[in-house]
């Protein structure tokens, strides 16, 4: 007998070797890896925590390794992705902390608050400005290291150095402590160091942590040797872990866990591993107690490791499914998470392996009562059953969707501190299925039962509940709240529109840049998707449920938000909805009932209610419509030019101002009785910038009289120190704009350049520039424009004065005169001050023709990539300004043409920057024929290049220039063969990620030009057939080839499949291509010609595959964007928006619920004891009656039959446990390494000796 700690080794071994000891070579070179769990990869199947096996001092012969914290993980090393979503958050934050102190220096500076205050605020702010600084270094020198790691060079040369740097990255003090002994490890063979492990591994009666050392070894191994796995001898290696696997020990157990799944290859190897009988294994380690933490973590990573394997799911048995399954219900479980999100792959991958292993119960729980924080990922699965009739069958009732709805009716409940959490995650689950077809779909069976249900639950007197619900209405109508609501409810009135009005000019001003675009480039199916939910909610009674939550207030907060929400509901009903649906609406008919009965006191609720509700809609609409797609060019290009008028008026009121109340005006700044700016009244002196200052007049009294110029240009000065001083605020950025503001003045007037250009202001920013000139030969100790003192004080707002200049030409000569151009030139060329180069072409003013052009298109061609990518961004707000088309070239085009070249930059990443603003640019027709015109090649691009290419079918001239270059037909043939199936999964993951609503994280790095950095989801991506029929030659050609017929063809014979995934993916496919057609008044002939209208409305109302349905339902949307698409869709009855009759009531006999009737498996035994034990063992699933069983069952056939029983019902985990603990643990070890065989060999012979005799006495008895 070897002593507890030992392992369980077996009397023979399967290739005839004898057990022998390890080598004590094999036994130093193991040695050398250290005894823990962690290593620098993650490994398949891999979950969290890490595990390091440690020895108790207090017994060695079977050491207690759970008295502390053992954790699991195969992370030395933090991957580069976490490394940067750590940084990212960091930057998150101290951005936060930023902002929280700009503004409150900002409340100190207009509260006039003591000096010490603002010091205190200004240093956590510079600390705050540093740590950013610190931080976005850090991030773009993380990413860069990734991308170096990711492409390794081409150079044998520099290749040889990337591996040495690819070693460096593994855990540093490992690799300092090792490098000669690694150096050693690499000169061995691996199949050495393997045959050297296992041979260790033959040991008997060693210390666990022997044994976890050796196969922390084997890990390492297999990582560093990928390879190696393939060539197990898995008679020896599996003989190994088996040995492990039944060790008394939980570590060395998980070890072999471990060691297992890292050798993992194919469906092969989980066969191989599956012959070793590691389902018994892994069933009797999940059903342990929770002290064996580490043995049944490791237990459920090896499971998880099968989904990892391709086609790996197949080899997941129905009882260890079970097992899974009771560890997900069994609330206490600290695996019960993973356990769940196990289930919720197995149930994509192999959804009937889950529902006969009695899961979906369980994924229907997790779904509905709130705890599990992951439900929306059960959802999902959910909704990928419910998509096709096939996969729905396996559901039972159909109303697993309806479980988070649950918690929200259950009135009458106990409401415990975590209710409002539950609530939250519930309304998270209800969003989540709402956004996809078979979710809305599901949900609005029987009569909208669930949303009317929801609506219902309005009515409870609890606070949290209704303001959860009313949130979870704004988040689903994809309702964002105006600037002024905060304010509305908290309680102010709506009586001054003043503020509204500005914010509404101030999105006109913002989108003056694309305000020209065409509309029919950017088209949202975001929108139709909102419609055809609000059309669902408001069939199940929204506008009802409101005015009764509105009437039945329980707070005034909560009542103002209901007023808020049904003011919202009005507004998208008009704007999305059909007249007939909106114009019923409008009325509120209940309301007006009641507001019309003047016996009744509840009356003046009502009219409370109508005012409220009316004062919110002329708000909302003041604010400006929620679409995209609204028809805004009248209303902006009206409110536009009011605008412009108001302030020419007020320009010119403000510059006829006399003598006597201008000297008022320049003695109330300050400016003219004190040195000290921060006394100056800032906002006063602006206003006579802006105004008086414009008047010659006043200008020459304000230069030569009162020396008022004189002492602003002083303060600008670099020499003063006082601007330049000044720490990097928000606030303390009015500096910047008042010196911009009186730059542009003084250039407007003689009196005003000369005295500019004779100022020391001038003169003594070319002597600081001049620093960091190499040719002038000057130099600093401490130079203004060092990169600290750019980010902690306003030194970098000397350039945004500089770029004030360049927008006049007189500027620019004042600047030819102190060789500050030449300057520019030499600065652009220096390699160590990006920041600088940033901070100088950002600012400058590109309208004009001359130096300031060539010094951005040298920086766009000579400098680093991140310089060159910076600079041709900057383009974007000129190359989308309306081309000339008279005159001389303007700005546009030589923007335009600037771009072109970019298209040829050795960086890729450069090159499709400059598609995107080009992309953008041709929008506008005039743009769109310039760059056709320039005739870029894009070939080298590749895909890249595509969606510049297709908008130049567009228009005849690109069609021609397309056309010679042979574009069309090959691309036309791409698209018909393959392209369009591609679209399908293109647009679905758009609307996808669209509907998810993922926050985007801020970017790093600031964006000094207007560009959009993340891409605009749930748009109708560029199609070639859309682009194609905008021109009669396209349509030609694609009449010609006779495409269209073939969409039409395969719409009609398909349309109703259920089952096929590839025939319902090209049916999708064609559906987007005869919707892109349609959408064009060109391609309104072919709708006519053909009944593909008519076979579309049929997918849309009758199909069972619910996507099928709702790609449908876009594609309608799309032909309605043309007239003549509109006329063909009312003939079939379906408005221009949204069906007439109703978005699709999903009725129960639209679904198929029918199931299959679970397999039941009779076990049962011929001797009447052990049926007795059987009988008891299936009762288990009720009561616990198995203690009278047996107190020590030997028998390995007994336990293969208990198995079964396990397998065939379902059980909780306790009474798993219960039932495998009465096995003693010789029976495992005798099944696993296959000595039953024997044994049952001897019984046999046994009992047929016993009946021989018995046979013998029977016959002996009647002979007598």
């Amino acid at each position: 007998m070897t002593d507890q700690g030992s392992l369980l080794a077996p009397s023979r071994t399967r290739d005839g070797r004898a057990l022998s000891s390890a080598t004590t070579a094999a036994a130093s070179v193991m040695s050398r890896n250290a005894a823990s769990y962690a290593t620098a990869n993650t490994g398949p199947g891999s979950f969290n925590t890490q595990l390091t096996p440690t020895i108790s001092g207090e017994s060695r012969a079977r050491p207690s390794f759970d008295m502390h914290a053992i954790t699991v993980d195969d992370n030395d090393n933090t991957t580069s992705e976490q490394r940067q979503a750590e940084l990212q958050d960091q930057i998150e934050k101290e951005t936060k902390i930023r902002i929280g102190s700009e503004n409150l220096l900002e409340a100190l500076t207009a509260k006039n608050a003591k000096k010490e205050q603002r010091l205190q605020v200004e240093e956590q702010l510079n600390i705050s400005n540093r740590k950013l600084a610190q931080l976005k270094s850090g991030l773009a020198a993380e990413i860069q290291r990734s991308k170096d790691i990711k492409s390794p060079p081409a150079d044998p040369q520099s290749r040889l150095s990337y591996l040495f740097r690819r070693n460096l990255s593994r855990s540093p003090s490992r690799h300092v402590a090792k490098t000669e002994e690694e150096d050693g490890d690499e000169t061995e063979s691996p199949t050495f160091v393997l045959a050297e492990i296992l041979q260790a591994l033959e040991s008997q009666g060693m210390q666990p942590e022997y044994y976890v050392e050796r196969a922390n070894s084997l890990v390492l191994l297999f990582k560093r040797h990928a390879t190696l796995k393939y060539d197990l001898a898995w008679s020896i290696f599996g003989l190994r872990m088996q040995t492990m696997l039944l060790s008394d020990s939980r570590e060395v157990v998980a070890a072999a866990y471990r060691v297992m799944r890292y050798a993992f290859t194919d469906r092969k190897s989980l066969r191989i591993v599956r012959a070793l009988h590691t389902d018994y294994l892994v069933i009797l380690s999940l059903v342990k107690e929770g002290k064996a933490s580490v043995e049944r973590e490791q237990a459920m990573k090896f499971v998880r490791a099968f989904l990892d394997v391709k086609d790996g799911v197949e080899e997941i048995s129905r009882a260890v499914v079970r097992i899974v399954v009771a560890v997900a219900e069994h609330a206490d479980d600290r695996l019960r998470n993973i356990a769940t999100l196990t289930l919720a792959e197995i149930l994509v991958r192999k959804p009937s392996l889950l529902v006969d292993a009695g899961g979906m119960g369980v994924l229907a729980d997790a779904l509905g009562e709130g705890s599990y924080h992951a439900a929306e990922s059960v959802g999902a699965s959910f909704i990928y059953l419910l998509d096709t009739p096939r996969r729905r069958r396996l559901l039972r009732s159909g109303r697993e969707l309806e479980a988070p709805f649950a918690m929200f009716t259950d009135a009458n409940a106990i409401h415990g501190p975590s209710h409002e959490e539950k609530l939250k995650a519930n309304a998270k689950v209800i969003a989540s299925l709402l956004r996809s077809w078979p979710g809305l779909l599901s949900l609005c069976m029987n009569n909208f039962l669930p949303l009317r249900s929801l609506l219902w639950s309005l009515q409870i007197p609890t606070p949290h509940v209704r303001n959860i619900i009313l949130e979870l209405l704004f988040d689903l109508l994809r309702i964002k709240p105006p600037s002024w609501s905060s304010s509305f409810l908290a309680g102010r009135r709506l009586t001054t529109y003043g503020r509204v009005t500005n914010l509404k000019n101030q999105q006109i001003k913002e989108s003056s840049a694309s305000g020209s675009d065409d509309n029919t480039n950017k088209w949202s199916l975001l929108d139709h998707y909102v419609s055809v939910v609000l059309a669902a909610f408001l069939h199940a009674g929204l506008v009802p449920a409101l005015l009764l939550a509105e009437q039945e207030s329980l707070t005034q907060a909560l009542k103002r938000k209901t007023i808020l929400l049904i003011g919202e509901v009005l507004k998208m009903a008009n704007e999305l909805l059909p007249p007939d649906w909106s114009a019923q609406l409008q009325v509120m008919p209940e309301l007006l009932h009641s507001a019309a009965k003047f016996q009744s006191e509840d009356r003046f609720v009502a009219i409370g209610t109508i005012y409220q509700v009316d004062s919110v809609n002329r708000t909302l609409y003041r604010s400006g419509p929620t679409t995209l797609y609204n028809n805004k060019a009248t209303t902006s290009t009206d409110t536009e030019a009011s605008a412009r008028q108001t302030d020419s008026s007020k320009f010119q009121a403000a510059m006829q101002v006399d003598e006597t109340a201008f000297r008022n005006l320049m003695v109330e700044t300050q400016v003219l009785n004190t040195v000290s700016f921060q006394k100056w009244r800032w906002d006063v002196i602006m206003n006579i910038i802006q105004g008086p200052l414009h008047n010659p007049k006043r200008l020459d009294e304000a230069i030569k009289v009162t020396k008022f110029v004189h002492r602003l240009l002083g303060f600008y000065r670099p020499f003063k120190y006082r601007f330049s001083e000044v720490k990097n605020t928000k606030p303390n950025q009015r500096y910047v704009r008042a010196g911009c503001a009186l730059i542009d003045t003084l250039l407007q007037s003689p009196e005003g350049v000369k005295h500019l250009g004779d100022s020391k202001f001038i003169r003594q920013l070319a002597e600081c520039l001049s620093h960091f000139d190499r040719m002038s030969g000057l130099t600093s100790e401490s130079p203004i424009f060092q990169a600290d003192r750019m980010n902690e004080t306003l030194t970098g707002g000397y350039f945004a004065l500089l770029g004030a200049l360049t927008k006049d030409q007189r500027g620019i000569q004042i600047l030819e005169r102190w060789r500050v151009i030449n300057m520019f030139y030499h600065i652009v060329e220096l390699n160590d001050r990006d920041d600088l180069i940033k901070t100088l072409l950002s600012n400058m003013d590109y309208t004009l023709d001359g130096h300031i052009r060539i010094i951005i298109s040298k920086a766009m061609t000579s400098c680093s990539k991140e310089i060159r990518i910076f600079a041709t961004r900057l383009l974007r707000r000129y190359a989308t300004k309306p081309m000339q088309l008279t005159g001389p070239q303007g700005v546009a085009e030589w923007a335009i043409k600037l771009l072109v070249t970019q298209l040829y930059d050795p960086d890729v990443e450069v090159c499709e920057v400059a598609i995107k603003i080009l992309e953008e640019a041709c929008n506008q027709t005039e743009s769109l024929e310039f760059v056709v015109k320039c005739r870029p090649a894009l070939d080298h691009l590749g895909e890249i290049g595509a969606p510049l290419l297709l908008r130049f079918l567009s228009t005849s001239v690109g069609y021609h220039y397309l056309d010679g270059l042979d574009y069309i037909t090959r691309e036309m043939d791409d698209w018909f063969l393959g392209r369009n199936d591609t679209y399908v999964a293109l647009i679905e993951a758009s609307m996808a990620r669209a509907l998810a609503d993922i926050p985007e994280k801020p970017s790093a790095q600031l964006s000094y030009d207007d560009a959009p950095e993340n891409p605009e989801y749930g748009l109708v991506p560029p199609h070639f057939y859309r682009e194609l029929t905008r021109t009669k030659e396209g349509c030609k050609l694609l009449k010609q080839k006779g495409h269209f017929d073939e969409f039409v063809a395969t719409i009609r014979d398909f349309a109703m499949e259920d089952d096929d995934p590839e025939i319902i993916v090209k049916v999708k496919g064609c559906l987007w291509a005869v919707g892109n057609v349609g959408s064009m008044e060109l391609g309104a002939p072919f709708l006519e010609s053909s009944d593909v209208v008519q076979w579309i409305v049929k997918i849309a109302e009758e199909s069972e595959v619910m996507s099928l349905r709702g790609t449908a339902f876009y594609v309608l949307g799309l032909i309605s964007r043309s007239l003549h698409g509109q006329e063909i869709l009312l003939e079939h009855g379906w408005d221009g928006v949204v069906n007439d009759m109703a978005p699709w009531i999903a009725k129960s006999e639209d679904i198929s619920w029918s199931r299959k009737t679970e397999v039941k498996v009779a076990i049962t035994d011929d001797d009447p004891v052990n049926a007795r034990i059987l009988k008891l063992a299936t009762d288990l699933g009720n009561t616990v009656l198995a203690k009278k069983a047996a107190n020590d069952l030997q028998a390995p056939s007994i336990f293969h039959k208990v198995m079964q029983i396990l397998e065939a019902h379902h059980f909780r985990l306790p009474a798993c446990r219960f039932v495998l603990d009465l096995f003693d643990k010789r029976v495992l070890q005798q099944i696993v390494l296959e000595e039953e065989d024997e044994e049952q060999d001897d019984d046999s012979s046994e009992s047929e000796s016993d009946s021989d005799m018995e046979q013998t006495e029977t016959n002996g008895t009647k002979a007598s």
